[in-house]
């Protein structure tokens, strides 16, 4: 570990790599990050399976020989991300059995496509568990309204849900209900609770582009001051409501049945604009029983320089409240900015999907 990894994790901080690819695997290089750097987990989604197979060398012979078979596109992109995700959790298996399973875990996403179909989504993740077949996997689910239902069922089946794009309180609070649903209905399948887990994965960076865009429009001083803190407010707030969740009674009944805290997980966590600190998301974001997905990008910042100086979350609440407060004084409406960005980031997701079929519809075309 180097220092700053270190003192994350010390402080109760599970880092783990926003990426994967079949060279990182092959390469030996995703090793070297949880030997060297304290990479307990990875995180994946369309937009890095589009990166990752658009640089296809890696995936040739596996592409030379689906084409061989005659498979279509889709089912060419299933068994790819499939066979890498599989590949990562057993990378993963000793931190996972290190941890009881609260880390090394590894995440696939279903369709995008499917976000607005409750029953196709269900039906994908059940299928994705399948396929891998490992204890440490987790489904990925959009937290969409229609995703709602689909993730209760998913964990009602006893498999383990990383639920996504989350942008808003309220739907962060509807995420952490469907996830007690599922471990209920799970606890009357017959499930064993501590097997399940899941983490709900908050996006930061993003709400900052989109307040800070309007901050600009605006143009003043006192907007102009408000800028890229709207990203920690938001997840500071969000901790707030896992603290108040995970202290009820009704957790505390599934508690001691078994079943795992559903724990927040800090998304986006790249700084879009360069004239911010390359780690505001992650020695802003400090709080025990969290994760940090970062790109290697971030994750190269946080070792060569971040400050970690303990839990930067718990006791912001009041600032954090105060400062989305100012900015609806400045006509910047909170449910306006996260609506949009929940739109958006399942628009986002299908248009990297879409580039991700391209990608490999060429390749088979060649091969065959």
């Amino acid at each position: 570990m180097t220092a700053s990894t270190k003192k994350l994790s010390d402080a109760g901080v599970s880092i783990w790599l926003d990426d994967l690819s079949r060279e990182r695997l092959t390469s030996g290089n995703l090793q070297q990050l949880i030997d060297e750097k304290d990479v307990v987990g990875v995180t994946t989604n369309p937009t890095i399976f589009a990166g990752a197979l658009s640089n296809g060398a890696a995936y040739a012979d596996q592409v030379k020989e689906l084409a061989a078979e005659g498979v279509d596109v889709d089912e060419a992109v299933f068994r790819i991300t499939t066979d890498d995700v599989r590949d990562a959790c057993d990378v993963f298996a000793s931190i996972a059995e290190a941890t009881q399973g609260v880390d090394g875990r590894v995440s696939i996403e279903v369709d995008p496509r499917l976000a607005n179909d409750p029953e196709a989504t269900a039906t994908m993740a059940r299928r994705l568990a399948e396929t891998i077949d490992r204890p440490n996997l987790h489904i990925k689910i959009p937290a969409t309204q229609a995703g709602l239902p689909s993730i209760a069922e998913t964990l009602a089946n006893g498999v383990s849900v990383n639920v996504t794009l989350i942008f808003s309180l309220e739907r962060y609070r509807e995420v952490i209900n469907a996830y007690l649903t599922g471990l209920e209905k799970a606890l009357e399948n017959g499930k064993d609770l501590s097997t399940i887990h899941s983490v709900a994965s908050f996006f930061v960076s993003r709400v900052d582009s989109e307040v800070d865009k309007r901050l600009e429009a605006i143009g003043t001083d006192e907007a102009l001051a408000l800028k890229s803190k709207a990203g920690l407010a938001n997840a500071r707030l969000a901790y707030q409501v896992y603290e108040e969740a995970f202290a009820t009674e009704r957790w505390k009944r599934l508690e001691s049945a078994g079943a795992n805290a559903q724990r927040p997980l800090w998304a986006s966590t790249g700084t879009k604009d360069p004239a911010l600190s390359p780690t505001l998301y992650v020695d802003g974001l400090v709080a025990p029983n969290t994760v940090n997905t970062m790109p290697e990008k971030t994750l190269d910042a946080t070792v060569a320089g971040a400050e970690i100086t303990g839990d930067t979350v718990t006791g912001t609440y009041e600032e954090s409240d105060r400062h989305l407060d100012r900015l609806a004084e400045l006509g910047i409406e909170y449910d306006d900015v996260v609506t949009r960005l929940e739109a958006e980031g399942v628009e986002k997701f299908e248009a990297s999907w879409a580039e991700l079929l391209q990608t490999v519809q060429t390749a088979l075309d060649d091969a065959r």
